[in-house]
């Protein structure tokens, strides 16, 4: 090819509109997303169309979610990136089965699952209803801890940073670390099957009586109220080596001798039993779901918290040492572990942290795409991702919704205002929040992610000592040990938290200022600690504004931000948001510019 032609082709390539759809499938909070150019333009969970938690199959209706988001068919698609790809470390995993010869039963499940992706393309096709050789994507198969490193880094606005990514396993990896600069990322090491920090946790979430997929968050609450008291039996079971790395005492577990079966398609993801029977020889016995919790298991608890952070800033300093940058990119499952995420500026020689809405296995989505677009193609960086709104939006389906519901809304004691003023809406909403009542605010885009970070919240008053119980009382049902998060403004942050900075989505809990934990008991957990979410104005203009309504009338800058949902996904549309409030003994709901008061709920 002469210049001429090279030269044609170069302007090709940076200037036709590429479409890209990055897929997480077959695994646990399948997603979607969809980036033209470098920009992201929708991404969703599948859990929140389904409405079974963390639903793991092909997430088809997140795909056509954010091709109509994009306004574009599947034909216009130029490539498909899944964050998965079942050809890696291959010889490892055939080396492995040839001396473990692990139970049938896992490895028939994984081959299951791994024969899947080699019909993407089948399964959109079926999903959209258009011949699959109508289909002209080019398929990419993005490694998924690559995937997750892409997914921080690529998005994060830093020109280049050291990454982390930790999680249980996917493709025979379970932590990789590396560095990014420019538009490449390069891997510098990695942790293999069978040892894994986030099969450890999950295994003592196991243990201490929380048997569901997604159950460790409550682990990392209830770790707060004990003292980490068998650090040094966790010591056995976790061992740190040199450069970096840890392995797990495999006596204490089963995934590598019985293949423990786990469960991807078209439903709950459901993962057996994980530990042995001489964990129970080692910590006594252990906790039946259900059962009440006493100290030792408080104690447990902590003792695990401590033994993962013990282990993860083994790998923080072994990946500063390698990579000599103070910026660092955190993604993979584990990185949803706020508590550890928190203390990262403190014990680590790190200054600044991204960690992304959408940290864990949903987030593979975008990072598969932007590997694809900065990595494979090596287009500029352009796209920060500073806000996770990136779902659905509804504007005459919320009238629509409120005219099926107008009578049972009526028999339920409601009243119905639309109030075209923001200013009066806010006015409104803020009034009946510093009065004591709990209201639903469902506004905008979705987030992305596992936190409702003001567009699909509940909001109350954090001056309640009450409100926890109240919450969960009339609500959400759920432990009590478990905390609600702080939303604050983000230039008052410094006044309330004993931390400065940007935490846009709640991926870092720090220690609220000991003279202000008084002020706000509904969100201060019982280690003056807080989850913490920053509203910016540029992020999210009417959240702001509400909370800045609030401070006017209390002088707390500050609300109790929960997700809208009762023990089901976080709502996505109005019907789901009227039906929760509906069922439940929510106050207030406020949807685009109507606010529907309970007759319980009287005017200030």
């Amino acid at each position: 090819m002469g210049e001429s032609g090279a030269a044609f082709h170069r302007f090709l390539r940076e200037n036709i509109v590429m479409n890209i759809l990055g897929i997480n499938a077959y695994h646990g909070d399948s997603s979607a997303c969809l980036a033209r150019d470098g920009k992201l333009v929708a991404a969703v969970e599948e859990e929140r169309f389904k409405r079974i938690k963390h639903w793991a199959g092909f997430p088809g209706e997140s795909i056509r979610y954010c091709l109509k988001a994009g306004g574009i068919s599947i034909r216009d698609v130029d490539c498909v990136a899944v964050n998965r790809n079942p050809r890696a470390n291959f010889w490892r995993k055939a080396l492995f089965a040839f001396l473990k010869r692990p139970g049938w039963n896992g490895v028939r499940d994984r081959l299951k699952n791994a024969s899947r992706f080699h019909d993407v393309r089948e399964a959109l096709a079926q999903t959209l209803g258009v011949p699959s050789e109508g289909i002209r994507s080019r398929i990419h198969y993005v490694e998924h801890h690559r995937a997750h490193l892409a997914s921080a880094f690529f998005v994060s606005g830093f020109s280049s940073a050291a990454l982390l990514s930790v999680d249980g396993f996917g493709d025979f990896v379970s932590t990789m670390w590396g560095s990014g600069e420019d538009s490449t990322l390069a891997v510098k090491g990695q942790v293999y099957f069978p040892h894994s920090l986030g099969l450890f946790y999950s295994a003592l979430t196991q243990y201490l009586g929380f048997p569901h997929y997604g159950d460790e968050y409550k682990v990392m609450g209830l770790a707060s109220y004990g003292r980490p008291s068998y650090l040094s039996e966790m010591r056995k079971i976790v061992r740190l080596k040199h450069g970096g790395r840890f392995q797990l005492d495999l006596d204490y577990f089963l995934h590598h001798a019985e293949g423990v079966s786990m469960a991807w398609e078209n439903g709950a993801p459901v993962v057996e039993k994980v530990y042995s029977d001489r964990l129970a020889g080692l910590l006594g016995p252990a906790r039946v779901p259900g059962e009440p919790l006493s100290s030792r298991h408080e104690d447990l608890a902590a003792s695990v918290q401590t033994m993962y952070e013990e282990a993860f800033f083994h790998v923080l300093d072994f990946v500063y040492e390698q990579t000599w940058n103070a910026r660092l990119c955190l993604a993979g499952g584990c990185a949803m572990n706020g508590v550890a995420n928190g203390k990262i500026l403190d014990r680590t020689r790190f200054k600044n942290i991204y960690v992304q809405a959408a940290a864990g296995d949903a987030g593979g989505a975008i990072g598969a795409a932007y590997t694809v677009w900065n990595q494979l193609h090596g287009r500029p960086r352009s796209f920060v991702m500073d806000h996770a709104y990136w779902g659905p939006e509804y504007g005459k389906e919320i009238n629509e919704e409120l005219r099926i519901k107008n009578e049972e809304l009526k028999r339920s004691g409601c009243e119905i205002e639309e109030i075209s003023d923001s200013k009066a809406l806010l006015q409104k909403t803020a009034g009946r929040i510093a009065g004591g009542k709990v209201v639903g605010w469902f506004q905008g885009r979705m987030e992305l992610g596992a936190r409702a970070l003001g567009n699909r919240s509940i909001l109350c008053d954090p001056r309640r000592a009450d409100m926890k119980n109240v919450l969960n009382a009339r609500i959400k049902h759920r432990e009590s040990f478990r905390p609600f998060a702080p939303s604050i403004l983000r230039e008052r942050t410094a006044e309330w938290f004993e931390r400065d900075g940007d935490v846009a989505f709640m991926s870092q809990v720090y220690s609220i200022r000991p003279e202000k934990r008084a002020r706000i008991p509904a969100v201060t957990h019982v280690d003056g600690s807080g989850r913490l979410q920053t509203v910016a104005r540029a992020q999210n203009s009417l959240y702001y504004d509400l909370i800045l309504e609030f401070e006017k009338l209390t002088g707390v800058p500050i609300l109790l931000n929960t997700s809208f949902n009762e023990n089901e996904p976080i709502v996505c549309s109005p019907r789901e948001a009227v039906e929760c409030f509906l069922r439940n003994r929510m106050d207030v709901l406020v949807m685009g510019s109507y606010f529907i008061q309970k007759e319980a709920c009287p005017e200030e």
